[in-house]
């Protein structure tokens, strides 16, 4: 159980993971919550407003051009 002022480090993803969701097919069936989908893409990080979960897309945004 991690300690109350500590936060967990990220959860890094790639851009085959996407699209996030969380829980992740990861996380224990124990500790789960309603599906929620979240938009890395955007910012580059996203935290899920359920579990708090923090999630970061490795290497960064990666913006497509035409």
């Amino acid at each position: 159980m991690p300690q109350p002022g500590v936060s967990a480090p990220p959860v890094e993803l790639t851009e085959r993971d996407l699209p996030l969701h969380c829980p992740n097919p990861a996380m224990p069936l124990w500790s789960s919550h309603p599906r929620v989908f979240l938009d890395v893409a955007a910012q580059g990080e996203a935290m899920c407003p359920y579990c708090g979960t923090r999630y970061r897309l490795r290497g960064g945004l990666h913006k497509a051009g035409h």
